[in-house]
Order: C-alpha cells, then structure tokens, then sequence
C-alpha cells in the first residue's frame, strides 16, 4: 500500500509539474489520485493525462457532478479515468457555478458525450462545445435539475395519463391531506390499537405478550 501511494503522489507531482501557475493541485485521498484542475486547462490536463508516456489514461469511466450549495462554486465536476497500460486510475475534478460554462472533452474522449449529458441534466452544469447538450434521463419539458441539493423531493411537477384527452399531461404537484394512504405502517396517524400487518397471523396471547414486551402499536408511533 505505502508502495502505490508513493506511486501515485510522483505521478501526481509529475503532472501538476507539468502546468504552471498552479493550475493542477494534487493530492492523494484515501488511496486515490485527486487532480483538482481549474476549468480553463481541463483540456489541456485531460490531453496530457491521455497521451503522455507516463500516464496513459486513455479511458474515461465516467463524468459525474457533486453539488455543495453552499459554496460559492457549488459544484464539482468529476473525471475518473483509468490507465490500462499502467494498470493506475485517478481523478480530475474542476469547480464551477451555476453560470459559468465547463469545456466539454468530448473532442478528447468520445464516451464523455453522454456523460455530460446527464451531468446537464441532473446538475444543471453546462459544457461548452458539447455536439449535443440536451436531456437524456428526465422527460422532455422537465422543470429543473433533480439532483440539485435544493431540488424537491416532490419535483414541480407530476406526470400522468388522462383517459378523457388521451394523452399524457402535466400537472403542478398537489399534496392533499386527505387523499394519502395510510398503511400503519407510517408514524403519521392511524396507528391507535390497530393490530399490524402480519400480526392477524399470529396467536391472540402471542400477540398480547408482544404488546407487553414492546408496547401496543399506539405506543410505539
């Protein structure tokens, strides 16, 4: 382990060595390679990774998002690569906002086409130059970017079938009280002295030796 931790912080100091005026910072977390990058050289750094003798990290696993709000440059956007011939990974990371644009690698690694399409659409960041940046996981009209820390559970809006206009429609979400189901499973209400699903089956004394030991439904909610 202390072996391929020495590796990867050389390999680390190697490439940051190679971009002036801190423009790659390296580090080594939990055993991992962490090349955080500013977003004007990504693709600078992105190239180098891939093409020079002592990286070749010619495959791109994945391109995801993290979402911190309360930063200033909330988001991070994550590269991991892998190294085949060398048999190393590491990961590229590059801070931005809600505005500011990220350079797609798109004309580097091809597989990062769809990859940044659902960073797009579930983060909302956007990449400069992608070929076609548009939604790939929510429906067509989707309001917002559903992984967004200060994005609803709920969502804006609900989708059903409306058998009158035959066709699927929009709607904005309602929560009604009085129209949620209750399955005494939840602590919400409904729990009073009501036996729980599962307990009709067993013996009434069972039963009550249960209620004894652990309180009666009521109790416990």
């Amino acid at each position: 382990m202390a072996e391929a931790n020495e590796k990867l912080t050389e390999l680390g100091a190697y490439v940051a060595g190679n971009f002036p005026d801190g423009a790659v910072v390296s580090k080594l977390v939990s055993g991992e390679l962490v090349l955080e990058v500013g977003a004007d050289h990504i693709l600078a750094v992105m190239a180098f990774l891939r093409d020079d003798a002592k990286c070749l990290f010619k495959v791109l696993v994945d391109v995801c998002g993290v979402d911190y709000p309360e930063r200033e440059k909330r988001f991070d956007v994550v590269y991991n690569l892998l190294s085949i011939r060398l048999n190393l990974r590491a990961r590229v990371k590059v801070f931005t906002d809600e505005a500011t644009p990220v350079p797609s690698v798109v004309g580097l690694y091809s597989s990062a086409g769809w990859w940044e399409r659902e960073t797009w659409d579930l983060y909302g960041i956007f990449f400069s130059d992608h070929p076609d940046l548009r939604r790939i996981l929510t429906d067509y009209g989707f309001e917002g970017h559903p992984l967004r820390k200060d994005f609803p559970l709920t969502g804006y809006v609900e989708v059903r079938y409306d058998d009158e206009q035959k066709r699927v429609v929009y709607e904005p979400v309602k929560l009604v009280q009085e129209f949620r189901s209750f399955d005494f499973l939840s602590p919400w209400e409904g729990m009073a002295d009501a036996i729980l699903p599962g307990d009709e089956k067993a013996p009434i004394a069972a039963r009550e030796a249960a209620y004894k030991t652990y309180g009666t439904p009521k109790s416990r909610a």
